[in-house]
């Protein structure tokens, strides 16, 4: 083990909750490391806690241990797991859809469900609120302080199983591509797409074009213009837009030093769609 751990959750850092999951863990080993993916995710929102781990996971050594609580169905019969990515990686977390783009797009190769009995702190099994310190944390801390291996968590579970989040789909023709803005690029309001770097150049895009933007909400077309695909926002003046390529080699839209979500009040997920179209 790496004794690396990286949590994430929607708790923020307002109060004690993300320091006393950094104690448990500092409880069964002093010497890990511990580190902070993000506390900032949009409260309940589990498709952006999905995402963000897709966002980070593969860029940290194998073996690094991951912590994820994002989880409004605290105390009932969701299942605890601890996941094993085809990158070498460890997922802590709620099965409750927090898995959905490592399993589609990284890749799970098992599942375990954690056995509370064994693995949950001392004298908390009257709580039920707070797993991420209770048994998310004790947990994740054992296994990458090397106390437990992955097959003692628990059982094994089927990967087939798992709780996914309904994704959007790609729509190709042959001189468009059309897909879903799954998340925003938060402080700077960028779009980021569903849609591939080879599904874009599929169509037949090339540098310095000028491409067709349709984004719609449901039915109701709210943006409809022509923008430059640029290599980065360099390519284009100050408060213009440009089409790049993202971080994670998907498709995205921004305006220059501005915001393009906050500019035309563009939301996220698979009811939000865009469609990039050559123009004749």
């Amino acid at each position: 083990m790496k004794n690396l751990l990286v949590f994430q959750s929607d708790f923020g850092l307002v109060d004690g909750a993300v320091a006393a999951m950094y104690g448990v863990a500092h409880e069964v080993e002093e010497n890990l490391k511990l580190y902070n993916l993000t506390h900032d995710i949009t409260p309940y929102n589990i498709w952006e806690a999905s995402y963000r781990l897709f966002q980070s996971v593969e860029y940290w050594p194998k073996g690094t241990v991951f912590i994820s609580v994002v989880d409004p169905g605290v105390g009932s019969s969701r299942k605890s797991v601890v996941a094993l990515t085809e990158s070498g990686h460890y997922i802590v977390t709620p099965d409750n859809g927090t898995l959905t783009h490592l399993k589609k797009y990284v890749g799970i190769t098992e599942i375990r469900e954690i056995e509370e009995s064994k693995h949950r702190r001392q004298d908390t099994e009257s709580s039920f609120t707070f797993h991420g310190r209770d048994v998310y944390a004790y947990t994740g801390a054992k296994i990458a302080a090397g106390i437990i291996t992955f097959e003692e968590v628990g059982a094994l579970l089927s990967v087939e199983n798992i709780v996914e989040l309904e994704i959007g789909k790609i729509v190709k023709t042959e001189k468009s591509v059309k897909g879903s803005i799954d998340i925003l690029d938060v402080r700077f309001g960028s779009l980021w797409t569903d849609i591939t770097r080879e599904d874009f150049l599929e169509i037949g895009f090339n540098v310095g074009d000028r491409v067709e933007v349709i984004i719609c909400n449901g039915p109701t077309r709210v943006y409809n213009n022509r923008i430059v695909y640029g290599k980065s926002f360099a390519d284009v003046y100050v408060s213009e837009q440009l089409i790049y390529v993202n971080s994670v080699y998907r498709m995205a839209v921004a305006i220059n030093q501005g915001n393009f979500a906050k500019a035309y009040s563009i939301g996220t997920g698979i009811h939000w769609s865009i469609e990039f179209k050559k123009i004749d």
